[in-house]
């Protein structure tokens, strides 16, 4: 969507028009705030409400919103769950604030279905990614509790979480991972399935870097 000058009027349709007017009741004349997907955020109203969408006035030119605290990326083995699994996990992990989410390909991972593959994107994680990043970490059921692991601050702009199949990364992975700067972090006792190791280990992160830049605000 490209939402720039003001006095334009969008077209609202599909999950966004059902969100809206289905589970938080907005109509005519109530006030909204719209993401251009670029950083672009601008303020409108609701003019139009009917049965294929919504009409929304901008009420101002679009401005960018700088990005607070880490922008994490995601990348997760989770191509080959079954039952809206991977679909859902999308979902939370958009709401949590997640910046890009990727389903990785492992050697454990299984044969992707057909009527998943041409709807996932999988790739295999390069290691010059992990290595460019200062803030790479690696779920691990064998490695220190992620708590004891992160560091008390950071002023990284972007970070990396990486979690395996069910069946876990072979040794060969995590050995490679390692050496290219990914720290292994522990995510507690209980074995967990995929997608709720990653919204695990994501939350976790999202509170720990949205506490660091409450305190950077608080010391400029």
């Amino acid at each position: 969507m490209d939402i720039t000058l003001q006095g334009e009027v969008v077209r609202i349709q599909g999950d966004e028009f059902w969100h809206m007017t289905r589970v938080l009741r907005l109509g005519v004349n109530d006030r909204v705030e719209l993401f251009d997907g670029a950083g672009g955020l601008v303020e409108g109203s609701i003019t139009k409400v009917d049965k294929g969408g919504t009409d929304v006035e901008l009420l101002e030119d679009a401005r960018l919103i700088a990005p607070q605290g880490i922008q994490w990326h995601v990348f997760a083995a989770f191509g080959t769950l079954k039952g809206g699994r991977a679909d859902w996990l999308i979902e939370k992990c958009t709401e949590l604030g997640a910046c890009s989410v990727t389903p990785l390909l492992t050697e454990r991972c299984h044969t992707i279905a057909e009527n998943r593959a041409d709807r996932l994107v999988l790739c295999w994680l390069q290691l010059n990614n992990v290595s460019q990043s200062k803030l790479a970490f690696l779920a691990s059921a064998e490695a220190p509790p992620l708590l004891r692991v992160l560091p008390k601050s950071s002023n990284e702009q972007n970070g990396l979480l990486i979690i395996g199949p069910e069946g876990d990364f072979t040794e060969e992975e995590v050995h490679a991972l390692k050496s290219a700067g990914a720290a292994p972090v522990g995510l507690g006792p209980c074995r967990l399935r995929v997608e709720t190791a990653t919204i695990s280990l994501l939350s976790a992160l999202m509170l720990w870097s949205d506490a660091n830049h409450q305190e950077t605000q608080q010391c400029s």
